[in-house]
Protein backbone atom coordinates (compact mmCIF):
# COMPACT_ATOMS: atom_id res chain seq x y z
CA UNK A 1 0.00 0.00 0.00
CA UNK A 2 0.72 3.70 -0.71
CA UNK A 3 2.37 6.03 1.83
CA UNK A 4 -0.24 5.51 5.27
CA UNK A 5 -0.02 9.51 4.91
CA UNK A 6 -0.89 9.79 1.51
CA UNK A 7 -3.70 7.15 2.10
CA UNK A 8 -5.48 9.35 4.69
CA UNK A 9 -5.91 12.11 2.56
CA UNK A 10 -6.93 10.68 -0.27
CA UNK A 11 -9.85 9.02 1.71
CA UNK A 12 -10.40 11.97 3.60
CA UNK A 13 -10.57 13.66 0.17
CA UNK A 14 -13.29 11.27 -1.15
CA UNK A 15 -15.41 9.71 1.79
CA UNK A 16 -16.84 11.22 4.74
CA UNK A 17 -15.18 8.80 7.42
CA UNK A 18 -16.40 8.70 11.39
CA UNK A 19 -15.87 6.10 13.81
CA UNK A 20 -16.61 5.16 17.34
CA UNK A 21 -12.72 5.20 17.92
CA UNK A 22 -9.25 5.35 16.63
CA UNK A 23 -9.09 1.32 15.67
CA UNK A 24 -13.08 1.40 13.66
CA UNK A 25 -11.54 4.28 11.68
CA UNK A 26 -8.42 2.57 10.83
CA UNK A 27 -10.68 -0.25 9.74
CA UNK A 28 -13.05 1.68 7.71
CA UNK A 29 -9.66 4.14 6.26
CA UNK A 30 -8.18 0.90 5.06
CA UNK A 31 -11.29 -0.47 3.60
CA UNK A 32 -12.42 2.52 1.34
CA UNK A 33 -8.35 2.24 0.06
CA UNK A 34 -8.46 -1.49 -0.88
CA UNK A 35 -5.45 -2.08 1.01
CA UNK A 36 -3.80 -3.20 4.61
CA UNK A 37 -2.99 -0.47 6.61
CA UNK A 38 -0.97 -1.19 9.80
CA UNK A 39 -2.66 0.34 13.01
CA UNK A 40 1.12 1.58 14.06
CA UNK A 41 1.59 3.52 10.55
CA UNK A 42 -2.26 4.66 10.90
CA UNK A 43 -1.83 5.77 14.11
CA UNK A 44 1.75 7.63 12.70
CA UNK A 45 0.08 8.83 9.57
CA UNK A 46 -3.13 10.96 11.77
CA UNK A 47 -0.74 12.62 13.74
CA UNK A 48 1.56 13.74 11.03
CA UNK A 49 -0.99 15.08 9.43
CA UNK A 50 -2.84 16.77 12.51
CA UNK A 51 1.34 18.11 13.23
CA UNK A 52 1.53 19.40 9.60
CA UNK A 53 -2.25 21.32 9.52
CA UNK A 54 -3.51 18.63 6.81
CA UNK A 55 -6.33 17.02 8.92
CA UNK A 56 -8.35 18.37 11.98
CA UNK A 57 -8.15 16.73 15.26
CA UNK A 58 -9.80 13.75 15.05
CA UNK A 59 -11.43 13.16 18.42
CA UNK A 60 -14.45 15.15 19.13
CA UNK A 61 -17.05 15.51 21.39
CA UNK A 62 -20.03 17.18 20.14
CA UNK A 63 -21.66 19.93 21.67
CA UNK A 64 -24.46 17.96 24.13
CA UNK A 65 -22.33 15.04 23.64
CA UNK A 66 -21.84 12.21 26.38
CA UNK A 67 -19.07 10.21 23.73
CA UNK A 68 -16.11 11.28 21.82
CA UNK A 69 -16.63 10.03 18.22
CA UNK A 70 -13.58 9.82 15.74
CA UNK A 71 -13.62 11.96 12.39
CA UNK A 72 -11.28 12.39 9.32
CA UNK A 73 -12.15 16.47 7.92
CA UNK A 74 -9.32 17.71 5.55
CA UNK A 75 -7.94 21.18 6.63
CA UNK A 76 -7.95 23.33 3.22
CA UNK A 77 -3.98 22.55 2.94
CA UNK A 78 -5.00 18.79 3.23
CA UNK A 79 -7.81 19.15 0.48
CA UNK A 80 -4.85 21.30 -1.52
CA UNK A 81 -2.45 18.17 -0.64
CA UNK A 82 -5.08 15.67 -1.45
CA UNK A 83 -6.01 17.45 -4.45
CA UNK A 84 -2.58 17.04 -6.10
CA UNK A 85 -2.18 13.61 -5.22
CA UNK A 86 -5.02 12.46 -6.66
CA UNK A 87 -4.40 14.74 -9.78
CA UNK A 88 -7.43 16.50 -9.69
Amino acid sequence: MADPLDVLLRVGFHHAVTAANADEARQRVQALAGGSLDTAAFHDAVAAAVAADLIRDPIRLPPGGLQCHWRLELTPAGVQRARALSGA
